[in-house]
């Protein structure tokens, strides 16, 4: 339950970074968030189930930035996803 709440948080602070940085593709402070903690639930997942048990079993310190990656990338995503669709 953790792993999972620190792969939240740190998908949400990876979500507002790219947006900080990004921001052409920003969603928003709500949107980069809400984006960051679906791409740091699912990046914590992705890692475990490619790397298998070595994931599992793994630091905090590979949660953390396996999260906050997943974070970055789902809302950079969504932000693209998003500009492309305002272009049309």
């Amino acid at each position: 339950m953790e792993s999972l709440i620190v792969g939240l948080i740190a998908g949400a602070v990876g979500g507002n970074l790219a947006g900080a940085i990004l921001k052409n593709l920003s969603l928003g402070a709500v949107g980069n968030t809400i984006a960051g903690l679906v791409g740091g639930g699912v990046g914590g997942e992705i890692l475990s189930a490619l790397l298998g048990a070595r994931a599992s079993s793994g630091t905090i310190v590979g949660n953390i930035v396996s999260s906050l990656i997943g974070g970055v990338i789902v809302m950079a995503l969504v932000g693209w996803v998003k500009s492309a669709l305002a272009k049309r």
